[in-house]
């Protein structure tokens, strides 16, 4: 009588899974994947409230949080990203807890949104109640410490729109030079530093983004895959 013996199990060699690479995602677009926002944690935010259902273990406020992974960054060590696309855009937001917790409508930069709204205090109000925020949308790849990107979104409003147009010139402000002369290279050329700040002001406390260069893209790998992201940014968005 033979007695089986067990084996350890196998596991596919890198070959293996080098052949095949991709299989399996044939069908599935760019616009069918969830882009992770990178979001700044508030004091209010759930992510960062222990009994909150939305926790996340060790999040606190100040720190930037990848929505889709739940991964955590340091926000006094900050982050490198390669800017590669930018808008902006109007959102119409419910008041807090009495919507969605998205924008109810979003409407283009060259829409004539804020032509139907009224001041009320800093907010431009519509008839329905709802209000309008002028959104820059920063489209980044985050650079880890091992060279590791990941695709994510930075939404900057209210009191951080002066941020996002800093960095923006800052972006713009970049020059190059070749045998043909000085050029402004392009948003994904560089990488620029994140790190969270402390602000105040009526009584309020609130974290925001700081904004340095950390440096031009040595990585030719990494500048390829930035530009391709920017160019499928630029399809979707036309």
């Amino acid at each position: 009588m033979e007695v089986a013996t067990k084996k350890a199990a196998q596991t596919p060699s890198s070959i293996l899974f080098r052949d095949d690479a991709n299989k399996g995602f044939e069908n599935v677009r760019q616009d069918s994947l969830a882009l992770p926002i990178l979001k700044l944690l508030q004091n209010g935010s759930g992510e960062a409230q222990k009994r909150n259902q939305n926790y996340v273990e060790v999040a606190e406020p100040g720190m930037f949080l990848n929505t889709v992974t739940k991964k955590l960054y340091d926000g006094d060590k900050g982050i490198n990203v390669i800017p590669c696309y930018h808008k902006t855009e109007y959102q119409e937001w419910a008041e807090f807890g009495t919507g969605s917790g998205r924008p109810e409508n979003i409407y283009p930069a060259d829409s004539d949104i804020l032509s139907k709204t009224t001041k009320d205090g800093a907010r431009d109000r519509l008839p329905n109640g709802n209000y309008i925020l002028n959104v820059h949308q920063n489209y980044v790849l985050i650079v880890g410490d091992d060279g590791h990107a990941e695709s994510a979104l930075i939404s900057m409003s209210a009191s951080q729109s002066k941020v996002a147009k800093k960095w923006l010139s800052l972006q713009m402000s970049q020059t190059m030079s070749d045998e043909q002369g000085t050029f402004t290279p392009a948003s994904f050329a560089f990488a620029y530093k994140l790190t969270s700040v402390l602000n105040s002001g009526k009584g309020n406390q609130w974290y925001g983004y700081n904004v340095s260069l950390a440096g031009d893209v040595k990585n030719a790998g990494l500048y390829t895959r930035a530009k391709d992201f920017h160019n499928t940014l630029e399809a979707n968005n036309k």
